[in-house]
């Protein structure tokens, strides 16, 4: 079996998908630097087998990887509820559909990392 990698070109469009600038916009640049940190580290995973490193030390270095997606992601979580969940509750006039969705849309994110 093999395993597609998604990205955003790949990646499910949702309908409800709303143009950027995001909660992340800000902070883009540090995001960018921290995930080609993490890039670095899974780089370093291959690099481990192919040099036929002891499994533990492999393994380790899978943990410190997860490890550092999960902080990624919790931070991009934060994010988004900061700015567009907030941004949805604060507008005048916004109906209480539009701020349940972003509700929802955050409650799913986060079972989907529950579930990771």
């Amino acid at each position: 079996m093999t395993e597609t990698a998604t990205t955003p070109e790949t990646a499910p469009a949702t309908a409800a998908t709303p143009p950027g600038p995001h909660g992340y916009h800000k902070d883009k640049d540090l995001h960018l630097k921290r995930l080609r940190r993490i890039e670095g580290q899974i780089r370093g995973l291959q690099r481990m087998v192919e040099e036929d490193v002891y499994c533990i030390d492999i393994l380790t270095q899978v943990s410190a990887g997860t490890k550092a997606l999960q902080s990624f992601a919790l931070q991009l979580l934060q994010e988004h509820l900061r700015h567009c969940v907030a941004e949805a509750a604060a507008k005048e006039g916004s109906a209480s559909d539009e701020v349940d969705a972003k509700v929802e849309e955050a409650t799913a994110a986060i079972a989907r990392l529950l579930r990771s």
